[in-house]
């Protein structure tokens, strides 16, 4: 998670909404990593997770990421929720919630529907206090520029 905080640090740099996910591989190495990128690619899919698993199944030449554990500094919204359903994730670690957009415990819950054909282990929490306070300096920084 240390990893994803450090994209997540970077992405707010950047003047993006400051969440990071790291893809790690079954051997343990880091296959991807990624932070929002949604102003600057001018593209709202350019969530940290959906860039990671993008460029994931780039360096392995594959759609699906078995066996793969994602890192995300935010609960993923129903859009990243499902990629990482399509793309067979093992394991989905996330730090904060998401009370307003998360669609794995929050909103959505796309991994708890009949129609999702993969639904990775869930495990929520770690790394929750860092994630939340970057997100929460990014967000009163904005509405103190406003």
């Amino acid at each position: 998670m240390d990893r994803a905080l450090d994209e997540a640090r970077a992405a707010g740099a950047r003047g993006e909404v400051p969440v990071g996910a790291v893809l790690v591989a079954p051997s343990g190495e880091i296959v991807a990593r990624a932070g929002n990128r949604t102003r600057e690619l001018n593209d709202p899919t350019a969530h940290a997770e959906i860039l990671a698993i993008r460029a994931a199944c780039a360096a392995l030449g594959s759609e699906r990421l078995v066996g793969h554990d994602l890192y995300v500094t935010l609960e993923p919204c129903a859009m990243c929720a499902s990629a990482i359903a399509a793309a067979r994730i093992a394991r989905l670690y996330y730090a904060a919630d998401d009370p307003k957009s998360g669609g794995v415990a929050q909103g959505a819950r796309v991994f708890a529907h009949p129609q999702c054909h993969h639904v990775p282990e869930v495990y929520d929490g770690i790394g929750a206090r860092e994630a939340e306070a970057l997100l929460k300096a990014f967000f009163a920084a904005r509405r103190g520029s406003e």
